[in-house]
């Protein structure tokens, strides 16, 4: 059958407008990143963005045997090649429940895949590379825990966040490089042994940030059970009142992990050069919220015995957005800000 040029138009449209739509009501603090960058860089980011969202929703689907979300994973996977298997997906996923704003994006799919479709050739390589590599990882850890993910070591940990974190680091380098002209090719290679550190230092940061909600409503707990163990806790008891001593002491080992891919994650961000000033911007904001997340983590010690979920304050996020802005041509001015978010709350006079 013949392509109508205004129907795709008009579909692409609509893609468009709902990828910038959902987006704020899965990650406000991407929403506001991938804002920043221009043209197709930010297209292509927009839709691995929401492709890795859709696939980390069918992970955590709690509804769904560890089986079916290994076939809607594949399901999904296919959808990079096939247009007629990605306008279909939606129908496959009409039993998903859980965050509405997350069930909204995977039951349109669709949409997600047209913007996809819409990328340069070279983009939608990495793209699918990076992304697949990503829903492979997640079908394994499906299938590896059936009844819920229990992480058993820190190498399965750091394999873990790789799949989940790691590809999402070399995918956007990977952007990087073909859309900046100021990334060429040694400062890309640099750049590219420091990425994964960048998002898997993010991740270590969520995780230790939600380990009680993972553990009561996500049935994921990625403390491993070594590390629990040592400290005379487990997975089982994770979260009784007389294990959460042995469960801080277990945290601290991924708080120090956290600790030294943070260091490599600001010598990432103060590698790309100036004149890439969209991207800058865009990984300051995350790095700069992973850094005062850690601090309240290690200062708010009683946080897990209560099932706290540790947030900075809106003001606090308001203040190291616009100090992050103001500083953000300075390496020595964004080091400075990333210590001082470490050390104590950074709120602007005049922010609320």
């Amino acid at each position: 059958m013949k392509e109508d040029p205004r129907r795709d138009a008009g579909r692409l449209a609509e893609a468009t407008r709902f990828a910038r739509e959902i987006l704020p009501a899965v990650s406000r603090t991407f929403a506001l990143s991938i804002r920043l960058l221009p043209g197709e860089l930010g297209r292509a980011v927009l839709a691995a963005y929401l492709l890795c969202r859709i696939a980390d929703t069918l992970e955590d689907e709690p509804a769904l045997p560890a089986e079916r979300k290994a076939t809607l994973l594949d399901d999904l996977l296919r959808c990079f090649d096939d247009a007629d298997a990605a306008d279909g997906f939606p129908s496959r996923v009409t039993s998903i429940t859980g965050e509405p704003a997350h069930v909204r994006l995977t039951r349109h799919a669709d949409l997600v895949f047209v913007l996809y479709r819409a990328l340069g050739a070279a983009t939608r390589a990495h793209v699918r590379r990076w992304v697949g590599e990503m829903i492979g990882g997640m079908r394994k850890f499906v299938l590896l825990y059936p009844h819920g993910i229990r992480i058993q070591s820190l190498e399965e940990y750091r394999e873990y966040c790789y799949y989940v974190a790691g590809t999402v680091g070399y995918l956007l380098t990977d952007l990087w490089h073909e859309h900046a002209p100021s990334i060429g090719e040694r400062r890309y290679e640099v750049l590219r042994a420091k990425c994964r550190a960048f998002a898997e230092a993010l991740q270590t940061v969520n995780i230790l940030k939600d380990v009680a909600a993972d553990a009561e409503h996500e049935n994921s707990i990625y403390i491993p059970e070594q590390l629990l163990r040592e400290h005379g806790s487990s997975h089982a008891e994770i979260l009784d009142d007389d294990r959460v001593p042995g469960t801080r002491a277990a945290l601290a080992t991924l708080v120090h992990l956290a600790q030294r891919d943070l260091e490599g994650a600001r010598s990432y961000l103060l590698l790309i050069p100036r004149r890439a000033v969209s991207i800058r911007l865009f990984c300051v904001l995350p790095l700069l919220f992973a850094y005062a997340t850690l601090r309240d983590l290690t200062h708010r010690p009683h946080a897990l015995a209560q099932r706290q979920v540790v947030k900075i304050s809106r003001r606090e996020v308001k203040s190291l957005t616009a100090m992050g802005f103001l500083v953000i041509m300075s390496n020595r001015g964004l080091a400075w800000l990333a210590d001082r978010a470490m050390r104590r709350p950074f709120l602007m006079a005049g922010v609320r």
